[in-house]
């Protein structure tokens, strides 16, 4: 099972000859690269001009909004599309900018899910990507580093709403006194199981457990719910477990469960997770398919209950292609693509057996997730009809949304009406994927012919050599960096610190103490000492006297240490 999650990696991210199916049908790949390019532009500047420090631009009157928690959340949201489209300068002024401007210590009420995949996810890809960026980064990079105490910073302020009986997170916690005693403690289903990309990978980084293993007990309470036929309801009460809305699907207020059941597997080659969506997936193809389109069911019964198609859905073909389910994929997203060409975009809802939008549900807010399927469908087919879908994206959103401040939210397809909203997702996904799609040489297509070899206190870390996780806002997450950072720091630093003592005690002699090579640790705690010393371990560099070489036996280096003959063990 892990060889084939090993596989799926980057299954998303194959590189295959490009096919002579796109120039043949004359579309100039080149030339919608650099639309996109200059939407992206034109949306950013204007944010900048008009709109900053503010969440987000509004774009018919030309200035700015809070929406989500006051984090400059479009400059947060745009700084890894800055690197993807090669603006290495910005990403650097903006990294500043952050630094000096974003503060959660706010008495301000935030989604927990929003602030997690926006504000954690966007902080957590860019200190990734900073060394790539040309940033100056931090003597034990990326194990540490002000994005990712950023980040930390940000992710503990929304801890508290994981505090429930059931471990399944409140939806909102203010940033300065936690929960609200008034809280409702119903939350949707997506807003309960979308953490474990961000807080896996930080608990990685920086030796915390406790991010992981809060995102690990809100999913698998959700498995323990989940109804007898498989299906998991659309809303639920997170001190009860009792399910307030029992539509069952895999649209809004679901989505990114099922999303992050597969990319955690990935990231983390968890086959656990990975069961647990395939024996979903099954329950899904059994209730709710119909034709390749997924309608909504009562979670207990199967019986249909609401015949629409949701925006949201789009992501689906493109979750299908990570699991290698790519022929169900293409049907489904020509479906999706139908939509799109009847209305130059795709509505909230769409009522299927009518052909139309629902009442209501006409708007479409620039979404990325159809264009974030094709991307993915074409990296693993190259089918050209994938990249028609980008290319009408692309005339339609410049055709009907494009305005002198940046581009607004349609609240109406049926006749183009606009709205004053460009949601920060519009730069981090919706432009991201486009570029992505007619960008086949990106950094971010790697096919691992090209990495980086970084040195950390913990030894020697591949990263940049491809098959980057998105997370669910297009955050991209470098799986090897979950490699870099020793998991439990403080223990590390105790062996040391006793190792350390103990030298004091024979000044007269010169040790070198050397990890285990075959735990590929090779460095001395000296070195790895030094290195750390931006994390406030300045008492460590103390003594920086040469040492004699000293070897190690091969177990692990916090069960067994040797020391002249002498066996240390673990409880010792």
């Amino acid at each position: 099972m892990l060889r084939s999650l090993s596989s799926l990696l980057c299954l998303w991210a194959l590189r295959l000859p490009a096919g002579p199916g796109a120039a043949s049908r004359g579309l100039d790949v080149a030339s919608y690269r650099e639309r996109v390019r200059a939407m992206f532009y034109h949306a950013y500047e204007h944010y900048l001009e008009s709109a900053f420090p503010y969440d987000e631009l509004r774009p018919l009157t030309c200035d700015g909004q809070d929406t989500w928690g006051s984090f400059s959340l479009t400059l947060i949201d745009a700084l890894d599309t800055l690197l993807i489209l090669g603006n290495v300068s910005e990403f650097q002024r903006v990294v500043n900018v952050l630094q000096e401007g974003v503060d959660f210590d706010i008495d301000v009420n935030a989604s927990v899910f929003e602030t997690n995949i926006r504000v954690v996810g966007g902080l957590l890809s860019a200190h990734l990507l900073s060394k790539k960026a040309g940033v100056e980064v931090e003597v034990g990079w990326p194990c540490s580093g002000p994005l990712l105490r950023m980040a930390e910073e940000a992710a503990r302020k929304l801890l508290p709403a994981f505090q429930t009986p059931t471990g399944m997170p409140y939806g909102t916690v203010n940033l300065l006194h936690g929960v609200n005693p008034g809280e409702t403690p119903v939350t949707c289903t997506a807003g309960i199981g979308t953490f474990i990309v961000e807080f896996a990978t930080l608990s990685h980084l920086t030796g915390d457990p406790v991010f992981e293993d809060v995102a690990r007990k809100a999913l698998k309470a959700l498995w323990k719910n989940r109804s007898d036929i498989g299906l998991v309801g659309n809303h639920i009460d997170v001190i009860t477990a009792k399910w307030v809305a029992q539509d069952a699907g895999i649209g809004a207020g679901v989505d990114s469960y099922f999303e992050y059941l597969v990319k955690g597997a990935i990231l983390l080659q968890d086959k656990e997770l990975m069961s647990m969506f395939l024996e979903y997936n099954k329950a899904i193809k059994n209730y709710t398919k119909f034709d390749d389109w997924y309608l909504w069911v009562q979670m207990y019964k199967g019986t249909v209950s609401m015949p629409v198609f949701q925006s949201l859905e789009a992501y689906w073909p493109g979750l299908q292609s990570l699991i290698g389910d790519v022929d169900n994929a293409m049907r489904t997203f020509l479906n999706y693509y139908t939509v799109w060409k009847q209305f130059g975009g795709l509505p909230e809802f769409y009522n299927i057996p009518q052909g139309y939008t629902v009442e209501k549900r006409e708007g479409y807010p620039l979404r990325p997730e159809l264009i974030e399927s094709a991307m993915y469908l074409y990296r693993a087919t190259r089918d050209p009809t994938l990249l028609e879908l980008g290319r009408d994206a692309v005339e339609s959103i410049e055709k009907i949304s494009k305005v002198d401040c940046g581009f607004a939210t349609i609240k109406d397809l049926r006749d183009h009406r606009l709205d004053n909203r460009m949601e920060s997702f519009f730069l981090a996904e919706t432009v991201k994927y486009l570029y992505l799609l007619f960008d086949p040489d990106n950094f971010i297509h790697n096919d691992g012919s090209i990495f980086d070899v970084v040195v950390t206190p913990y030894g020697e870390c591949i990263l940049n050599a491809g098959g980057y996780i998105f997370n669910t806002e297009a955050h991209p997450i470098d799986p090897a960096a979950l490699h870099c950072c020793r998991k439990q720091k403080e223990e590390q630093w105790e062996v040391e610190d006793l190792m350390r003592e103990f030298y004091s005690l024979k000044r007269n002699k010169k040790f070198t103490l050397k990890r285990a090579s075959d735990h590929g640790e090779g460095e001395s705690v000296q070195d790895s000492v030094d290195a750390s010393s931006e994390n406030g371990r300045e008492k460590r560099n103390s003594k920086k006297n040469a040492h004699s070489l000293l070897s190690c036996p091969s177990q692990s280096f916090n069960s067994k240490l040797a020391v002249l003959g002498q066996v240390f063990l673990d409880n010792t």
